[in-house]
């Protein structure tokens, strides 16, 4: 569904992927594992449209979006939960959900599905946006993606900063949603949640895809958990 061809991308003359190769395939939660400052972040910023691949393919379901802005790239059917979450404080749980909401296939997302997946939004769908706790956010920072009823969802360390019960059920809302057929590619720092979800890892160093491979393989690799997730 979605591959990456030896990308590389710049902040400035500032070189920070240099040749990243994946691929997501459809129905499959594939996790980009490293320390801070690895590149993670930039590479779910390369394929949103907000830096341009130099060189480099961004394929998704056969097409090259590497050229796209981030708008045209969500239209395509690809939902971004960024690490800052960037919910509206001003506006109300209901009105996040629907601003940029948009009908989808057979079974799509609606208010309905959303508040049934996340009964805590129902009952703050009054509420602000800077009203609600960080799990909170996060939950409806996620929700808002899967109004726009993508095919792809890309989220950004999901569980930074949030208490290990809160942690759980964002495991639980993305086991529910890959069940679903929904393809994932999760960013994330936190190992043990990588390992509860992902059918497949790709561990980053400087801007470098450094190890490609399974669950059980990543488990089995002392020296890449020790040298580069600091296992």
């Amino acid at each position: 569904m979605l591959e990456l061809e030896d990308v590389n991308a710049f902040y400035g003359d500032s070189h920070i992927l240099h040749g990243v190769s994946l691929v997501v395939p459809a129905g499959e939660v594939v996790c980009l594992l490293g320390r801070n400052g690895a590149g993670k972040t930039t590479t779910i910023l390369t394929i949103m449209g907000y830096l341009r691949p130099r060189p480099g393919r961004i394929l998704f379901c056969g097409r090259d979006i590497g050229v796209l802005p981030p708008y045209a790239v969500a239209r395509l059917g690809i939902g971004f939960v960024p690490q800052e979450r960037g919910i509206f404080p001003s506006l109300t749980v209901r009105e996040n959900l629907t601003v940029f909401a948009r009908g989808g296939g057979r079974n799509p997302w609606t208010l309905e599905r959303i508040f049934a997946m996340f009964p805590n939004l129902q009952t703050r769908a009054s509420n602000l946006g800077f009203q609600l706790s960080g799990g909170e956010q996060q939950m409806l920072s996620i929700a808002r993606a899967l109004m726009l009823n993508p095919n792809l969802l890309l989220l950004d360390e999901p569980s930074e900063g949030l208490a290990p019960m809160i942690v759980r059920q964002i495991v639980e809302t993305l086991a529910a949603l890959k069940r679903e057929g929904l393809a994932i590619l999760l960013v994330e720092q936190n190992l043990r949640t990588a390992l509860a979800i992902g059918d497949r890892h790709h561990v980053i160093s400087k801007g470098r895809v450094c190890f490609s491979g399974s669950s059980a393989e990543l488990e089995g690799n002392e020296f890449v958990l020790r040298s580069y997730l600091s296992v």
